[in-house]
């Protein structure tokens, strides 16, 4: 009997491009990258407004490949800006869609992931539209929200989606289930997180985006709040400027002026003495964050896996082995692939694995 397979659309939109691939069931049929130019972008007024302009370059991606669309099930975007929520697949309802479309906690291009999943669904007959794991998951335990003052609650903002599809291949691979075991996850690439996973829980993770954790190619990290303060209040810098120190110009763009680690490990590996610094200070902070959240899961770690664009970088991660390898198995799983991460939760979802969750 010739029983027909399914096929699943995810959804990646960036500031500059629009990222998307079909699955059929967990095979990847195709996989496109549309970049958009300055003009493009300049024609509409807020991220929002992109989303027909979006939605129709990728209708006629779909339509010129002669895609069944009759066979799509699952239309998966990427999580945005939406409340915080726990990790799982969210069918996208009326409540997100106007939240997203508010911007409830700031415009991002990932806004427009799960508004493009709805608005596919609406013109292919059989899809239903879902986002998975967006960066403001929260599965913080109360006392790791605790900052030290009363005015500033720490907050989870993480790379939720790779973080968490690592998190349960590696699981399958050990023949096990994700929420049967302890894991610490470094996600390394423009942005740096380590989660403490405590059976399928994110019970702690240091704010990627917003200056906390190790610096990486474009963010700050953790800053010494005193001199943080001063800076703030010396009059040479408006609050806009402090904002990109801390996001997009601080890290190894503000020491070395580039934000790509593999130019910062070859002028290192020319002898750059700057550059040998700043690398193995990446190394380091890397490492000691990882330290952190095995106190945090008490010793009680099944595997330290390393994962994001910096983990292609073989001195990098042995450098990081030699520091935290006495703490547990370390396990590579290099750069990230968001697009299949989005295609294996939405397989998981339609296969009844995971529930799937009510916004």
């Amino acid at each position: 009997m010739n029983i027909q397979r399914r096929l699943i659309l995810a959804v990646n939109p960036g500031s500059t491009s629009t990222k998307f691939a079909l699955f059929e069931e967990a095979d990847r049929i195709f996989e496109k990258s549309l970049s958009h130019s300055f003009e493009d972008m300049a024609a509409f007024k807020q991220i929002t407004d992109q989303l027909d302009f979006r939605k129709d370059l990728i209708l006629k991606e779909l339509e010129e490949r002669n895609t069944d669309f009759s066979a799509i099930s699952a239309i998966v975007g990427r999580g945005g800006l939406v409340r915080p929520i726990e990790s799982g697949v969210y069918e996208v309802n009326h409540t997100m869609i106007s939240d997203l479309k508010k911007g409830l906690l700031g415009q991002h291009a990932s806004n427009l992931g799960g508004l493009i999943a709805n608005a596919l669904a609406l013109v292919i007959p059989n899809a239903r539209a879902y986002i998975v794991d967006p960066v403001v998951v929260d599965e913080l335990q109360p006392v790791a929200r605790i900052s030290g003052h009363p005015e500033i609650q720490r907050i989870s903002i993480f790379h939720a989606l790779n973080q968490k599809a690592v998190a349960r291949i590696y699981a399958a691979s050990e023949g096990k289930h994700y929420e049967d075991m302890n894991l610490i996850v470094a996600h390394m690439g423009g942005g740096i997180s380590v989660g403490a996973h405590r059976k399928g829980r994110v019970v702690d993770v240091n704010n990627a985006l917003n200056g906390d954790g190790p610096f990486s190619p474009e963010r700050s990290g953790g800053l010494p709040a005193g001199q943080l303060a001063d800076l703030c209040f010396s009059g040479k810098y408006t609050r806009d400027e402090i904002k990109s120190m801390i996001t997009g110009k601080g890290g190894m763009v503000a020491y070395l002026g580039t934000n790509s680690f593999l130019d910062v490990c070859r002028k290192a590996d020319e002898g750059d003495r700057e550059a040998i610094l700043i690398r193995d200070a990446a190394s380091y902070q890397t490492a000691k964050e990882i330290g952190s959240a095995a106190t945090v899961l008490e010793g009680n770690i099944d595997a330290i896996i390393l994962t994001g664009g910096m983990a292609y970088q073989r001195d990098h991660v042995d450098r990081i082995r030699k520091m935290v390898g006495f703490i547990a198995k370390i396990v590579i799983y290099p750069g990230e692939d968001e697009l299949k991460s989005l295609a294996f939760n939405g397989l998981l979802a339609l296969d009844g694995k995971i529930m799937i969750m009510d916004y």
